[in-house]
């Protein structure tokens, strides 16, 4: 059984209202998140990837209850986590944490280290012993590099690559089973990002941790994920593991994703592929397949039905009626 099973997961805001005829209005929702299906196994890192709003950090909120689910399954070691409450719901977020995409913004201003890496054991009730308490602080700075000394420092005080430690502290303190890391190396420089993504790796291998791991970073996602799931305007129209979908690229919308991969040397040939016209809104998304606007493959029936996630051999998912 997978550790963490996603069913027909929908996410939909409120939008506007539209005007009928005789003065009546009619409520839109943008479909941020419509219909995403996928499984995490036990110690895997499932990667989400797509253009900015295609519904991937709003999938990884949805997944921890962080965020309001419109309809679908979210099943957590077989239970359903949509339908928690109270203190189940609570334990199952003793399992499950965030790191956050803007670790400034997630960390109070006004907290120190000690509080910030603390409150989690406070408010789940871990230890009430205070020289417990201090040593499971201390055992996690340490694990992240961090020194007894930044305990007492506010977050200001801090680097990007050191306050991004902070916030992987905070959530490793509870000792969770997944972790949904969201765009954990944007902002940093790259030999900190390549810390980092090292360090997560070892931490997931030393410490059994699973993870659905949020990124526009194509380089990194190919260097940490075990399988990658390919997202647009709110739909997963590609999923395989990963050596498997960089050797064969799919999907239309995946091959211009990756090809704008920034070249390493000169001398690479580029092959770089310009999608036409811009991104539809989620406010009243096309009909059919959603990519078929910008789709240089599009047929007649790409408008008419929306093409299935199938699979096309090896474990590789694809929703496109080219295959």
């Amino acid at each position: 059984m997978p550790l963490v099973e996603v069913n027909d997961l929908k996410i939909y805001y409120e939008g506007r209202t539209a005007p009928l005829k005789a003065g009546r209005q009619r409520r839109e929702f943008v479909h941020a998140v419509d219909g995403v299906s996928f499984t995490i196994d036990e110690g895997e890192i499932l990667s989400l990837v797509g253009e900015s709003g295609c519904g991937k950090s709003t999938t990884g909120m949805g997944i921890l209850r962080l965020q309001d689910v419109t309809a679908g399954s979210v099943c957590f070691r077989g239970e359903n986590v949509l339908t928690l409450r109270g203190r189940d719901l609570q334990k199952f977020r003793r399992k499950a944490q965030m790191i956050f995409q803007s670790t400034y913004a997630s960390l109070d201003p006004r907290m120190n280290v000690r509080e910030i890496i603390s409150e989690p054991i406070r408010i789940h009730r871990l230890e009430r012993d205070e020289a417990k308490i201090e040593q499971k602080m201390l055992a996690v700075m340490e694990t992240l590099g961090l020194s007894r000394g930044d305990l007492d420092k506010m977050p200001n005080e801090f680097s990007g690559g050191q306050v991004r430690r902070v916030g992987i502290a905070r959530a490793l303190v509870l000792q969770p089973e997944l972790i949904v890391a969201d765009e954990p190396t944007s902002g940093l420089d790259v030999s900190v990002a390549a810390g980092i993504l090292n360090l997560m790796c070892e931490l997931r291998d030393r410490l059994h941790l699973t993870y659905l791991w949020i990124s526009h970073d194509l380089h990194a996602v190919s260097f940490i994920s075990d399988r990658i799931a390919v997202m647009y305007l709110g739909k997963i129209v590609e999923l395989a593991g990963t050596k498997e979908l960089l050797a064969h690229l799919c999907h239309p919308y995946t091959k211009a994703l990756f090809s704008a991969i920034p070249l390493l040397t000169q001398n690479e040939h580029s092959g770089r592929i310009i999608l036409e016209g811009e991104i539809p809104s989620a406010l009243r998304p096309p009909s059919g397949c959603r990519f078929h606007t910008r789709c240089a493959y599009r047929m007649a029936k790409c408008s008419e039905a929306e093409p299935p996630l199938r699979e096309i051999g090896s474990g590789h998912l694809v929703s496109c009626y080219l295959y």
